[in-house]
């Protein structure tokens, strides 16, 4: 069991108050609104960022041997490694 309690941003008390005590009203034309910020979070969460990387070159060639053997870009893996990092995917395997 979880025993801390969460503790709000400035921004969600500023929406909590909002909601609670401004009496906010309906949007009108909600679907096209959905639909609206549908595509807004298409077009950022498909966005891709170069960026530059220095590694070790022991760890370079192991990447590229992996890629390789998955038939895959070695950037492709890279990507897709940070990508199930970041949202806790990986799991950790102690030796």
């Amino acid at each position: 069991m979880n025993t801390k309690q969460y503790q709000y941003t400035k921004e969600e008390l500023e929406l909590l108050d909002y909601v609670e005590n401004q009496h906010p009203e309906s949007v009108p034309n909600i679907d096209a609104e959905k639909e609206r910020y549908h595509q807004i979070f298409l077009e950022n969460a498909t966005k891709k960022k170069q960026i530059n990387l220095r590694l070790l070159e022991a760890d370079l060639r192991k990447l590229r041997t992996k890629a390789l053997i998955k038939g895959i870009p070695y950037q492709t893996l890279i990507s897709s490694v940070l990508h199930q990092y970041i949202n806790g995917e990986l799991v950790s395997r102690n030796r």
